[in-house]
């Protein structure tokens, strides 16, 4: 399967710190590998209503989740970039994630199975210089991939606090270079490996 990286921006500002960082990275990708993104914030999705007890889901045919649920399955490789906010993801990532509990519920989706084996990766940028408070983010990110059966790149991890601060840290613009080129492990639970989450 040709490889089509999803790029998720879930920053409530355009152009932010972990955007730039994510095109830092997007820019080395061979020019023959497919590349989407699309804003959170410009295609805001619904809160979640958990169904499982009551019906089944239904798959959505227009708005906001069709289109994010169709580029999920047609990606190969799935990139998270969220800011660091609270020390962990932002609330449209948040509720995009939600909804895979939705989508895992719809039949004749078979959701898990088709992105199991495919990669999740992440970005953020947080304005620490301490990179382990963005460990609550990236354990969301790693567990996530290890219940679906994906395989999980880390996280690429930025400083920068105002607009454009990222392109001044020169340790996380060499890591972008290379954050795309790695082979992925299959993700793993906490409890099924002594190694942490990878940060990159």
């Amino acid at each position: 399967m040709n490889r089509r990286f999803l790029f998720l921006l879930g920053s409530s500002r355009p152009d932010g710190n972990t955007e730039l960082l994510a095109r830092r990275a997007a820019e080395q990708l061979p020019a023959h590998v497919e590349q989407r993104w699309i804003s959170l914030a410009e295609h805001p999705l619904s809160e979640f209503e958990d169904l499982r007890h009551d019906s089944d889901h239904t798959r959505p045919t227009e708005g906001a989740e069709a289109l994010l649920l169709d580029a999920t399955l047609a990606a190969t490789d799935l990139v998270i970039a969220s800011p660091l906010y609270w020390y962990s993801l932002s609330a449209p990532v948040k509720r995009y994630l939600d909804h895979w509990s939705g989508w895992l519920r719809t039949p004749g989706l078979d959701f898990r199975a088709t992105l199991a084996g495919r990669t999740l990766w992440g970005v953020t940028v947080l304005a620490h210089e301490e990179q382990e408070v963005a460990d609550p983010l990236v354990g969301s990110l790693n567990n996530s991939a290890a219940y679906m059966g994906m395989r999980f790149g880390g996280v690429l991890l930025g400083n920068g606090s105002k607009p454009g601060d990222v392109l001044r840290d020169t340790e996380a613009l060499a890591r972008a270079k290379t954050f795309f080129a790695q082979e992925p492990p299959l993700a793993r639970f906490p409890y099924e490996s002594a190694e942490a989450p990878a940060t990159t």
